[in-house]
Order: C-alpha cells, then structure tokens, then sequence
C-alpha cells in the first residue's frame, strides 16, 4: 500500500459527515491510487450514542474486507487525546463548542479540516494564529460555497494575480427560492415553503434568506483574494425575505434576472464589498445559475474572468470538498498553507465607505396616480446627479395607487439615499420605495 494510513478523527455525523464517508468506502481504491496511502476513519463524536444511523463506516484494505470497525464516542478527548488521529474533521456546527474542539486539537498537535463558515468569520483570526504557533494546517474547503472549489481555486492557481473582483451566488436556498419566483410565478412565501419541503432551507431559514450565510462565506473569501481582515461587523449585508413578485416581474421586463449576491471589489486600493439582492442582466452567466446551485465569479488582473459552479450544499458535493482538504493536508503537513499569505496576521481591511460604492440602481415607486409625479421624482434625482437610464409607470387609470419604475445609470449609494429621504417625504408616496443594485 505504500505510506502509513493517515488517520481520521470527525465531530458531527450529519448529512456531511455520513457524505465524507461514503466517498471513502466509494473511492477507496482511487483515492489510495492518488496518494500512495489509506485514509480511514478511527473515531466519530456524536451527541446520541443510542441514535440510528443512515450510514455505518467501515474502514477496509484494498482487497475491500473489512480492516476495523468505526467507533462513535460522545466524548472530544477520544478525539483529541488518541496518539492515532492524524487529522481532526470538524462537522459539529456551531460557535463555542466547535471553536473549543479546533482549539484543543490544534494543542494537542493534530491537523484540522473544518466545514464551519460562521465559526471562521466570527472567530478565524484566532484559530489561524493558533494553526501557525503550532505549524499545523487547518483546511477548510467546504465552509464556503459546498463542493465548488473556490477556496484552493484562490489560495494556489490565482495566487499569482491581484484578485481585482468576486462575486457569487453564495446560498443555494436563496437561489432556489429567487429562481422559482422568477421562473414559476410564485410568491416569497409559497417558494420559501416549497423550498423547506425539499430539504433546501431549514425550518428558520433566518440565515439563508437574510443573508448571514452568504456573509459569513464573503469574509472567508475576501482574506484569501485580497489578504486582508473584513471584520463581519462592517459588512453591509441585506437578504430577499421582502423580494415581491411585482419586482420579479419588472427585473424581466428589463431584461434582468434577481439574485442574491456577495460581492468584493477593489477600488483604487479600498475593499467595497456587500452581501444584497441585486438585479443580473440576463445575458450575464450568473443570471443563468438556477435552483439550489451556486456560482462564484473571480477577476484577476493577469488571468481575467473566471467562473466556478455547481452545488454548494448536500452530503457528497460537501463531503467531496472536506475529503479534499484531507488529502491536501496529507501533501501539505510540513509546510501547511491556510490563509494563502505569509503574513502572521491579515491587517485589517482598507474599507471603502459604503455610501462611495457605485452601480447602477432599480426603484420602485408607489405612488398616487396624479399629473405631474414621475417629473418630481426624476427632479429629485437630478438634483442628487441620478441619471435616468429607463422608466416605465405601470397603470390602466382606475387604480388611485401605481408603480413607477426607474433604472438608473451609475451613481454612488450616498446619492440614492438622500434622494430616497427627499422623495419619502412627499405626499404621493403610498408604500415604501424599493431600491435594488444592478450588477
């Protein structure tokens, strides 16, 4: 077989966990062709040793008969302590627990490949500091964007490039309910539903359709592209839980699709980045990834545009990602790579002000249908230098209330809202406007 078995150790044996291990019992002999060398699973953690599981591991030899049984433990110091367990797999989720067991792995001289976006985003300085006191790796492939390999695609093959933009479509539950909107005619809640009898979005979808999830994945990817700390608190971050069919319906008539969007971009040197709802044209590839799929645009100034796609959920894509941070870290033990930069410490990052970050923009007005109303909101534009693009107003003459929709050509944030507290303040307006970037 070649080199000693490089041993594994998991917390959390969900739906990615139970993947990671069929992969192994699947590929077995493809994998051990790749790296000269077995990798099997010792000891999983779980919290219900009585629970029934959908999938029991076995690590086996080549010739596929059965070399140990896999031992589930509900203790982290099995994990931890055992002298066997190369590397440590963290699947539990979480904050405090998670960060407690990386920790105490790290100490105990084990490497780690870990799924845990939130814990990263939150608390990743500290652990990185840590892996790099003990030069040990700590991999984490499938905490951003599933089974599409973003991470190792910024980390080594654009490590050449000053990255200059990224943007995705980073959660495959927004996307799923964005695109059976536009796709379907359903209304938020009806695909919201429909989404959650699928299994795509959890029973409080809070962090999908708020946009938390995308955001904590934006902050994973801005270190490695831009080697610099934006702290998840200066992030601007707004989700699709108000998205109406009505704005669905306009995006297409202008030739738009609706997206849930994390976007970082360099601008003379400053970081602008958000997570938003935003309209795609509908040429763009991006319009184009649909359902529960995820896509990730990257622009380097030496290699262009490149886009990555495919699922960035579910057992085996993700499973797929964590086993390959497995076997880089079987490649890369003596010389671990885990921000991509030599720095000990990322800097913080150089943020541009929100309100100097420039695009074009969607609004939707509701307004009473009297003479004389699209000319005061295109004034009021004007006044804050918006130039106007298109416009249409939608109403048939019986109705006391109608839409006046505006598209914009460029201009920055600061200019959309003083225009938006001016126009809010008149006595035609009937709801409250909607204003949606355009990519």
């Amino acid at each position: 077989m070649g080199k000693k078995a490089t041993v594994l150790g998991i917390a959390g044996f969900g739906t990615v966990g139970t993947g990671l291990a069929r992969i192994l019992d699947e590929n077995r002999e493809r994998i051990i062709q790749r790296m000269g060398c077995d990798i099997r699973i010792k000891t999983i953690l779980v919290r219900d040793l009585t629970k029934t599981r959908t999938y029991t591991p076995t690590s086996t030899t080549t010739s596929g008969t059965p070399e140990n049984t896999v031992r589930f433990t509900a203790t982290p110091a099995d994990l931890v302590n055992d002298p066997e367990i190369d590397i440590i797999v963290e699947l539990m989720g979480g904050i405090e627990a998670a960060y407690d067991l990386i920790s105490l792995a790290l100490k105990a001289g084990k490497h780690v490949v870990t799924a845990n976006k939130a814990l990263l985003a939150e608390r990743g300085q500290e652990l990185f500091a840590l892996a790099r006191e003990k030069n040990l790796c700590l991999y984490y492939e499938a905490s951003s964007v599933g089974g599409v390999p973003v991470i190792q695609t910024l980390k080594e093959s654009l490590a050449s490039n000053r990255i200059l933009k990224l943007t995705g479509i980073m959660n495959g539950t927004a996307n799923y309910i964005l695109s059976e909107m536009s796709s379907n005619g359903l209304d938020f809640s009806t695909a919201l539903a429909q989404a959650q009898e699928l299994g795509y979005a959890e029973a409080d979808p809070s962090f999908d359709i708020d946009g938390v999830d995308t955001a904590h994945k934006l902050v994973l990817l801005m270190r490695l592209a831009f080697g610099q700390h934006y702290a998840l608190e200066d992030l601007p971050v707004s989700g699709i839980r108000n998205v109406a069919k009505e704005d669905i319906s306009f995006a297409r008539e202008f030739g738009y699709r609706l997206k849930l969007i994390g976007q970082a971009r360099d601008v003379d040197g400053a970081i602008e980045a958000g997570v938003f709802p935003a309209l795609v044209k509908y040429t763009f590839l991006l319009a184009r990834v649909g359902g529960n799929y995820n896509a990730v645009r990257i622009e380097g100034n030496a290699v262009g545009p490149i886009m990555l796609h495919g699922q960035g959920a579910g057992d085996l894509p993700t499973g797929s990602a964590v086993l390959s941070d497995v076997m880089a870290i079987i490649k890369d033990k003596d010389r671990p790579n885990n921000t991509g930069w030599t720095m000990p410490e990322l800097p913080p990052a150089n943020i541009l002000p929100p309100e100097q970050a420039v695009s074009q923009h969607y609004f939707r007005f509701s307004v009473a249908d009297r003479p004389g109303v699209m000319g005061t909101i295109a004034s009021a534009m004007a006044e804050h230098d918006i130039s106007i693009a298109q416009a249409i107003q939608k109403g048939n003459g019986d109705q006391e209330v109608v839409p006046v929709v505006f598209i914009t050509h460029e201009a920055p944030m600061g200019s959309v809202k003083a225009t938006l507290d001016a126009i809010e303040h008149t006595d035609f307006i009937a709801a409250p406007t909607v204003h949606y970037r355009i990519l």
